[in-house]
């Protein structure tokens, strides 16, 4: 891996899918076999140049996302590497049977993106707001599943799928994110990065809360206690070697998550735990709920997605080590 944290983490200038757009036309130029589909958002999706520059590469299906997956299931057993792109539920939920079957069964190399991971859907609301969307995709046999946390990520992200086979899950934000990492920052699939060095408790974050973690290890420090910080955006296959040695040499653990704490991150990390290093787990995360509509910045305390949550979880996880 070669990525580096800036020492400013703060508001992007630009939107998400800003970054995304301008990623796959760039894809697109590199090699004619990549194909775009999505679901009747080409605007909501700013896909309108690459329909423009590529019409012959670009499909709108409407709103059918189960056929959209059947499409580009058809589109890569002919060699082409399709990228579908719908909001998280409608993605995953929706077309389930599609991306199992169509795609990972028949072992053909199709991309998933997932817009507006969790609270990110704000005034999309509850239909749209997906809680669910890794736990669906993780029951699915070889699949690789990334949750970014900024567009350095993402970009890292799509650049991985388009050069390896298989299918992929990638979960982006649409529009506001929070720049953590440098541009051009690389990663490696199946590994964690490490984030800071700790010794009192192991905070394992993905996607938006990332940030957040970092925000609460520095409010931890200040009452003395020491946190490590991994964002674990690889979530399948998800770094078990790092899991462990979190455990082992902090004694417990905080799992963070824009997700429901049911079938995400928290269900991965503790199912490696049970495997390797069992130790204590405190969850962030969506605690078996349906979203709602609201601003973004009320999902967050209203789902208790924040730096707070995550200092008083891991306050909590060194309580039990001690006992």
């Amino acid at each position: 891996m070669d990525f580096r944290v800036l020492e400013t983490i703060g508001p992007d200038s630009r939107e998400m899918r800003a970054y995304f757009s301008e990623k796959m036309n760039e894809l697109a130029e590199r090699d004619e076999r990549i194909v775009y589909l999505c679901a009747d958002l080409v605007g909501t999706l700013s896909m309108g140049s690459f329909l423009k520059k590529f019409p012959e590469r670009g499909y709108n299906v409407g709103i059918a996302e189960a056929n959209m997956i059947g499409v580009a299931a058809g589109l890569a057993a002919t060699g082409k590497i399709p990228f579908c792109n719908s909001f998280g539920p409608f993605a995953t939920r929706r077309c389930f049977d599609q991306v199992f079957l169509s795609c990972a069964y028949a072992r053909l190399n199709v991309k998933i993106i997932g817009s507006d991971p969790g609270v990110t859907a704000a005034f999309n609301g509850g239909t749209h707001m997906p809680f669910e969307d890794v736990g669906i995709m993780r029951c699915i046999p070889g699949i690789t599943i990334i949750d970014p946390c900024d567009a350095a990520q993402t970009v890292w992200a799509l650049e991985e799928a388009a050069k390896n086979d298989g299918v992929y899950y990638i979960r982006t934000v649409r529009k506001g994110s929070t720049k953590v990492y440098a541009d051009g920052s690389a990663f490696e699939i199946g590994k964690a990065a490490k984030l800071r060095e700790g010794k009192d408790v192991s905070i394992l974050a993905c996607g938006i809360l990332v940030p957040e973690a970092l925000r609460a290890a520095d409010a931890l420090e200040k009452e003395g206690i020491s946190a490590r910080v991994l964002d674990m955006y690889s979530i399948k296959p998800i770094d078990r070697e790092a899991v462990a040695a979190a455990a082992r040499e902090t004694g417990c653990i905080v799992t963070a998550e824009n997700h429901n704490v049911i079938g995400g991150l928290a269900s991965a990390v503790s199912e490696a735990l049970g495997e390797t290093f069992p130790a204590p787990v405190e969850k962030v995360g969506v605690m078996d709920e349906f979203g709602e509509v609201g601003p973004e910045k009320y999902l967050r305390e209203r789902f208790h997605l924040t730096s707070e949550a995550i200092a008083a979880a891991a306050r909590r996880a060194v309580a039990r080590k001690a006992k």
